[in-house]
């Protein structure tokens, strides 16, 4: 199925977004059986993004995506949902939110014979390339590069 630039579907949905007070977090197109088009919404504000923000967002998305028709005429499922507390760490500020916090962090290979723990990320450095993290009172650096998956802490008790 030939479906529009990812691009020209987050242009034409970005004046919806900031209308709403959200950031539009990832725009993702899965083809196959039953296509879906699934717009992650997220925000800075208390308490994330909620059912009513979802439905509001995708009641003013649906007339822009009918006249943009992203699929070409194709049909298509449009989901609309938060990216979720344990989502990984992909922009800028999803690091710099969470400087002072919590983290989990996933490696693809050992740090001093672990590849999963959780710390405090101190600091995040795009240019450099790496984040500064305490664990358990060691602060060191690791490089972005090996870094499976970095998400906010969840503590569940």
């Amino acid at each position: 199925m030939k479906v529009r630039q990812t691009e020209e579907i987050v242009a034409a949905l970005e004046p919806i977004a900031r209308e709403l007070g959200v950031e539009l977090y990832e725009v993702v197109f899965k083809q196959g059986k039953h296509p879906s088009l699934t717009i992650f919404l997220d925000t800075e504000k208390e308490g994330g993004i909620d059912l009513n923000t979802c439905e509001a967002f995708h009641n003013a998305a649906d007339p822009v995506l009918d006249e943009l028709d992203p699929t070409y005429g194709q049909p298509y499922t449009l989901n609309v949902s938060s990216p979720g507390l344990d989502r990984p760490f992909k922009k800028e500020s999803d690091y710099r939110r969470n400087i002072g916090k919590k983290v989990e962090i996933k490696l693809y290979a050992p740090y001093k014979g672990e590849k999963f723990f959780d710390a405090v990320l101190l600091e995040y450095n795009p240019v450099a390339g790496n984040v500064t993290i305490d664990k358990g009172g060691e602060v060191f650096k690791l490089n972005l590069t090996q870094i499976v998956k970095m998400s906010q802490y969840i503590d569940f008790e």
